[in-house]
C-alpha cells in the first residue's frame, strides 16, 4: 500500500464528497430557523408589503419542496376569523407591529420578533388589536391546503351551554 498519496486543494470542493442539500428543513427547529433567517432579511420582504384597508393583505413568499412561506399585513382592527391549518404545521412569525393570538386558554400578545409553532388541528384566530399596521411571516408544511373555519370561543360556548349532555350508558 503506498502512503504517498497526497490530497491537492480543498477534497470538499469536489461535489460527491459534499453532503446533499437537503430539499427543505427536517425539522420544526428548521423550519423556525428557516422563518427566522427570512425575517432578518428585511430587505428581501419589506418591499414586497402592502396594506389594504377591506382585507388582510397576503403574498406568497416562497415555496419549497412540501413547503411554503406567506407574508401577511394587518392593519388595526382585521383579523383571520378562528381557523385551523388542516394537515399543515406551521411557524407564525411577527416582524413588525403586534399581532394578539386568540386560543381556547385565552389571548397572547405576539410582538415584533415573537414565533409561534403549531401542530396540524391547532385552532387559533389571529387579530391586530393594536392601533398601529403589522406584518407577519407564516411557514406551513406541507404547504397550505385546507384552512378550516371555526366558530368564534363565545359562539361555541353559547352552542355547548344550549346542549344539555346527554349521559352515555
Amino acid at each position: 500500500m503506498n502512503s504517498d498519496v497526497q490530497i491537492a486543494g480543498d477534497p470538499l470542493a469536489i461535489p460527491h464528497l459534499l453532503p446533499p442539500v437537503p430539499a427543505h428543513p427536517a425539522t420544526v427547529a428548521g423550519f423556525a430557523g428557516l422563518a427566522r433567517s427570512i425575517a432578518a432579511d428585511r430587505a428581501a420582504w419589506a418591499p414586497l408589503v402592502r396594506y389594504d384597508a377591506t382585507t388582510r393583505w397576503y403574498h406568497r413568499l416562497r415555496t419549497g419542496p412540501g413547503y411554503e412561506v406567506w407574508l401577511l399585513s394587518w392593519v388595526p382592527g382585521q383579523g383571520s376569523g378562528r381557523h385551523d391549518h388542516g394537515a399543515s404545521s406551521g411557524v407564525l412569525t411577527v416582524l413588525e407591529g403586534e399581532l394578539t393570538e386568540r386560543v381556547e386558554t385565552g389571548p397572547r400578545t405576539l410582538a415584533a420578533g415573537a414565533q409561534r409553532v403549531f401542530a396540524p388541528g391547532y385552532v387559533h384566530e389571529v387579530v391586530n388589536d393594536s392601533l398601529t399596521p403589522a406584518v407577519s411571516l407564516h411557514v406551513y408544511f406541507p404547504g397550505l391546503t385546507d384552512m378550516p373555519m371555526h366558530p368564534s370561543q363565545a359562539a361555541a360556548d353559547r352552542a355547548a351551554a344550549a346542549s344539555p349532555e346527554v349521559p352515555t350508558p
